[in-house]
């Protein structure tokens, strides 16, 4: 039985994306819930989910896309607009590798999927890029600025004593309508930078495709390419050609199109990767 968890605001994206999901999905006799991010009650219906070994898939933003307009009110160009659909978590974290067909045709859409090496020369500073408050709770138990204290704190300790030990440390934090970085691109800020840190925001997938080392949280899906230990900062990982094209062809398959939902290609798709297959509390075991 599918179960799509509805959000209360009108404009939400959801409420174009559950009509696809209950046409293109395949229906069985046990729960299936879907969750649009963690607005309204996502969050504790996850956990129930959890508790109680319900099977439940995470859909929001795809990994790669082209920048569209979410807020005040989303403006949104479907034929170029992937989403992300998970299965027990935030991020894809365990996946095979495609064929590349996929990788190719975002190519051929103007999406920004190439990896193009990793910048050399004097580095100038490192970037914090945090997840949304509410993430950042569920995911760290902490608020965005006690993460942002923590993190620069690890910093410290890891430069010590070295050659970065008095390079600054610069914050973005996530764009949203009245803030200081709405309207800005993460790009300037990855100029220069030695690496990137964050837990789980998408900003990291611009660090690597922006030819910067990125440090995240276990469950973000760069952390098949990204170190997981700031610790490791000073001599981040900088993964070879090979290595990222391999991530980026396991990526899309991962994410699709309004479309392809509702034709029933996503669930084709995912249920071809072994993980999908896996039990609620196995997943769960996964990412501990």
């Amino acid at each position: 039985m599918i179960i799509t968890h509805k959000i209360g605001w009108d404009k939400c994206l959801s409420h174009m994306i559950w009509p696809a999901i209950e046409k293109g999905w395949q229906d069985k006799d046990e729960e299936i819930h879907f969750f649009w991010g963690l607005a309204g009650k996502n969050v504790d219906k996850i956990r129930e989910c959890i508790r109680f070994d319900k099977e439940w898939w995470y859909v929001d933003v795809g990994y790669l896309n082209v920048p569209f307009t979410r807020y005040p009110e989303p403006k949104v160009d479907w034929d170029r607009t992937y989403f992300r659909i998970c299965k027990g978590n935030l991020h894809t974290i365990r996946g095979a590798v495609g064929d590349g067909t996929r990788l190719s045709k975002l190519e051929s859409e103007g999406i920004d999927c190439q990896f193009k090496g990793w910048q050399t020369g004097d580095m100038t500073h490192f970037l914090l890029a945090p997840s949304s408050p509410t993430v950042t709770m569920h995911v760290n138990g902490m608020s965005v600025d006690k993460w942002i204290e923590v993190a620069s704190e690890q910093i410290k300790q890891a430069t010590f004593g070295t050659e970065f030990q008095e390079m600054p440390i610069k914050i973005r934090q996530k764009p949203r309508p009245g803030n200081q970085w709405w309207n800005t691109d993460i790009r300037e800020e990855l100029k220069g930078c030695q690496a990137m840190v964050t837990n789980m925001s998408l900003s990291a997938i611009d660090g690597i495709l922006n030819m910067t080392p990125v440090l995240s949280h276990k469950r973000n899906i760069v952390s098949f390419i990204a170190g997981q230990h700031i610790s490791k900062i000073t001599k981040p990982m900088r993964p070879g050609h090979k290595t990222i094209n391999e991530w980026l062809k396991m990526v899309v398959d991962n994410q699709f199109k309004l479309s392809e939902i509702a034709d029933g290609t996503a669930y084709d798709l995912l249920m071809k990767q072994p993980n999908n297959h896996l039990k609620p509390e196995q997943i769960q075991e996964q990412i501990k």
